[in-house]
């Protein structure tokens, strides 16, 4: 078994290795001891954001509690790969079953793999990777989006989001990965990773209008499907709208609310198509949300000054920080997993309209 290496590094002018260890060690004391990890002592767990807290942990050189995190999935996930949306330690809270949720295990399994090569880890995460993508792709319409979710009674929901359709993108690649890496063919995820591309770029309409929300202007490129000058192109049109200028990014284009976690991701984002100094300038406004206590406020009302939600800090938004800084400072070598797409598996860039499966 690969040490647990701690990968924090420096991000110039803004954090200490230092201190970020002391936010990855303040993640770690809200985990609970069954693996799970809340956004807040008393509050729930989503499938996605205790997969990135995972990641933090990781980086921090804490891999014993981030393969508790998994082993906690592992117990959790059902027969046909899914997971609920919300849980509390000692039941379901949100019933429904968010795709974008059930497939970002994929990314926080291949994450592992990049820092520690332990291919035995990968295999015992691989049938969960696998049951996940499948209940995803079961989601997919024919055109290429991904439907956002499925009720209790198996029913699914009659349209997708972009945000979560960008982030599925993303996870598609890295559960490929794992399917390469482990020597399984695949050819039926690719094809839906390359028609859910598509229409990520081509298709607007395929999407419900979320045009008011910082994720569904930066997560096409977050997620990989949008890059290059086009990336920039996308980044550069909106940027006013969501950006306050010293303090970060609305998480609504339309009200005073910085988030540190979506400044952070936006930060990546820029990363992505080559913007490294505005991507530094994001992160050291995301910093100005750092509390006493090494952990993070989840977000903050200008000119008020008044933190939200009910003065929260959460472990997402500390992960959110700790990502950035490793894909800032180069870290680990998982550290481009969000800003180098060309390190994940290519798939083609077109379709016949025939290509299903």
């Amino acid at each position: 078994m690969a040490e647990a290496t701690n990968h924090l590094k420096a991000v110039r002018d803004v954090i200490t290795a230092a201190e970020l260890g002391s936010t990855v060690d303040a993640i770690a004391e809200w985990q609970l001891v069954s693996g799970m990890v809340p956004w807040f002592p008393g509050g729930h767990a989503d499938p996605w954001n205790h997969t990135e807290a995972l990641m933090a942990l990781m980086l921090g050189g804490r891999r014993e509690e981030a393969e508790l995190g998994f082993e906690w999935l592992q117990k959790l996930q059902h027969n046909d790969g899914s997971w609920h949306q919300y849980y509390l330690p000692d039941k379901v809270e949100q019933e429904k079953f968010d795709a974008n949720c059930v497939a970002y295990v994929a990314t926080g399994v291949w994450f592992h793999y990049l820092l520690y090569r332990d291919k035995g880890a990968l295999e015992d995460m691989w049938p969960m990777v696998e049951n996940a993508v499948e209940f995803v792709r079961e989601l997919q319409t024919h055109r290429g989006e991904i439907l956002w979710a499925r009720r209790p009674d198996g029913t699914a929901w009659t349209f997708a989001l972009l945000t979560g359709s960008s982030s599925i993108n993303h996870s598609l690649l890295c559960a490929i990965a794992v399917a390469e890496e482990l020597g399984h063919e695949r050819p039926a995820w690719r094809r839906s990773a390359a028609r859910l591309a598509r229409t990520i770029r081509d298709e607007p309409d395929a999407f419900a209008p979320k045009h008011r929300w910082a994720m569904d202007w930066y997560y096409p490129v977050l997620g990989g499907a949008v890059l290059g000058d086009a990336g920039r192109e996308r980044l550069a049109n909106r940027r006013d709208a969501f950006t306050i200028e010293g303090r970060g990014i609305r998480c609504v284009s339309d009200r005073p609310w910085i988030t540190a976690a979506e400044t952070c991701e936006c930060a990546m984002a820029h990363l992505a198509v080559g913007e490294d100094e505005i991507a530094h300038q994001y992160f050291a406004w995301a910093n100005d949300l750092r509390s006493e206590e090494d952990r993070y406020w989840t977000g903050i009302v200008v000119p008020e000054e008044v933190h939200f939600p009910g003065g929260e800090q959460s472990t997402y938004t500390s992960s959110a920080v700790i990502l950035a800084a490793d894909a800032l400072a180069g870290g680990s070598p998982a550290s481009e997993l969000f800003t180098n797409h060309r390190k994940l598996p290519t798939v083609l860039d077109s379709l016949p309209d025939s290509a299903e499966g």
